[in-house]
């Protein structure tokens, strides 16, 4: 008891507010959490089951709704329990508010594969495009669930539960600036971009999900205007479905039959124009224009992505 009572004095002393996390010390009280910036926060409740919102983890929890479960922190990292398809009822969730704090961009890059089936599996998120070392951030408030180096792929990954019920997933990372059990906030810093585990190239590997399962980011975020597409989300069975796309994303064929358009990417070079790109990617100037914006005149940067398709 009395190593207890110094390491509270001590801590006092340091008292600030909270940053990087460089060590933990295990007490009858629960758990204090020390960071880089000298401060420290007690976690007082040892047995937190990670339910951050008991308003709607009863409605998911009920017989009447199928009684879905929670995981915290795990090696597996997701219970794969869950079966969304089969929910009952609408959940109306709200994602920006006062209580949840405001949505921030994970990391400002063009997205460069989709949450669609790849190469004969199924991709449950979306890839941003980053270098090493790039700083990846929380979008919004919550609390870190899981912060460690994953072998189902992932490599270094963090994910953090937030007040609304979601969860998101950030893989890949080359080095984690975060714990699991640490409070964090819209735009808190969790780690930096790079290239660990199943992984061909540096990116953030992005994923959201309810209940373990996952949804289409582009969903819930508009990621050409960085900015979310709408405060409420209404969660029905037909949004777990595997390759559930945005509308703005499907196109009619001249026989009236629907195909889904995977968007594309070119990074402009020197000497490059806008007949050269769209020669080289088998479409036309105009049709680069009213993808990206651009008038026939428009001068193009090196190092500029341009959608081609």
């Amino acid at each position: 008891m009395k190593f207890y009572h110094t390491l509270f004095i001590l801590l006092i002393s340091f008292y600030g507010s909270s940053q990087i996390a460089i060590d933990t010390a295990v007490l009858d009280l629960g758990k204090i959490v020390i960071y880089s910036d000298q401060s420290w926060e007690l976690i007082e409740d040892e047995d937190f089951d990670g339910v951050l919102n008991p308003r709607i983890h009863d409605i998911m929890n009920s017989p009447e709704q199928g009684n879905y479960s929670l995981t915290w922190n795990t090696n597996d990292c997701y219970s794969r329990k869950n079966d969304l398809t089969k929910l009952k009822d609408t959940v109306w969730l709200c994602v920006e508010s006062e209580d949840l704090g405001e949505f921030t961009m994970p990391f400002d890059g063009y997205i460069t594969s989709r949450y669609k089936y790849r190469n004969g599996k199924f991709h449950n998120g979306i890839d941003i495009d980053l270098e090493t070392g790039d700083t990846v951030v929380c979008a919004w408030d919550g609390v870190v669930r899981y912060a460690q180096a994953n072998s189902g792929g992932y490599g270094n990954l963090v994910i953090v539960r937030h007040y609304n019920g979601l969860e998101t997933y950030y893989a890949h990372l080359s080095k984690l600036l975060t714990f699991s059990g640490q409070k964090v906030t819209s735009g808190d810093v969790l780690g930096l971009g790079g290239n660990t585990g199943h992984s061909f190239g540096s990116h953030l590997h992005f994923e959201v999900r309810f209940y373990d399962n996952t949804i289409n980011p582009e969903e819930v975020i508009d990621f050409k205007q960085k900015k979310l597409k709408d405060p409420n989300l209404f969660l029905h069975k037909t949004l777990f479905r595997p390759g559930v796309t945005p509308s703005n994303q499907w196109k009619t064929d001249s026989k009236g039959k629907k195909q889904y358009v995977e968007k594309k990417y070119y990074k402009v070079r020197s000497g490059d124009t806008l007949s050269r790109i769209a020669e080289k990617h088998r479409t036309n100037i105009n049709r680069l224009c009213s993808l990206n914006g651009l008038r026939k005149t428009s001068i193009l940067q090196i190092g500029q992505n341009i959608r081609v398709r």
